[in-house]
């Protein structure tokens, strides 16, 4: 998968270990349950049922093995904002683009903007009142950074 360290939040972490343990229980266990009813309907050949849950198998593995991936290289970072008032894993961003729109980031791979994103990469470290230049796929676009918080 990957061998570069993935930076979380405590709440972060706990998060993907919350999700992993669903998977790894109740969910495979009622997939498990499904392809056993499935079987019991006859010819596999032609047997939707059985192909459904064994597909649904095959999505719920791969998502257990990229929780576990992630959280195998994650290393936990300080929840608090940093000393500086920069930009930092977990931090809450309020930015302000070229056209006077606002937008409201959080900087985290868990539900939120990726640190390795286009935006990610432009405010990690910035503080507030900077502008921040970002190499968007859809071209470059600049912002000013009006609060950094938690």
């Amino acid at each position: 998968m990957s061998d570069k360290a993935e930076q979380l939040t405590q709440a972060q972490k706990e998060q993907l270990e919350e999700e992993l343990a669903e998977l790894e229980g109740p969910r495979r266990s009622a997939i498990v349950e499904a392809i056993k009813t499935a079987r019991s309907f006859g010819d596999l050949s032609e047997n939707f049922e059985y192909h459904a849950a064994k597909n649904e198998q095959g999505l719920l593995e791969r998502r257990i093995r990229v929780l576990r991936d992630r959280l195998s290289r994650s290393v936990v970072v300080d929840g608090k904002a940093a000393a500086d008032g920069s930009v930092t894993v977990g931090s809450r961003v309020e930015l302000e683009d070229e056209q006077g729109g606002h937008l409201s980031v959080e900087i985290s791979s868990v539900g939120g903007v990726s640190p390795d994103s286009p935006v990610g990469r432009a405010l990690m470290g910035a503080k507030e009142g900077d502008e921040v230049e970002i190499d968007a796929p859809s071209g470059a676009w600049r912002a000013r950074i009006l609060s950094v918080g938690r």
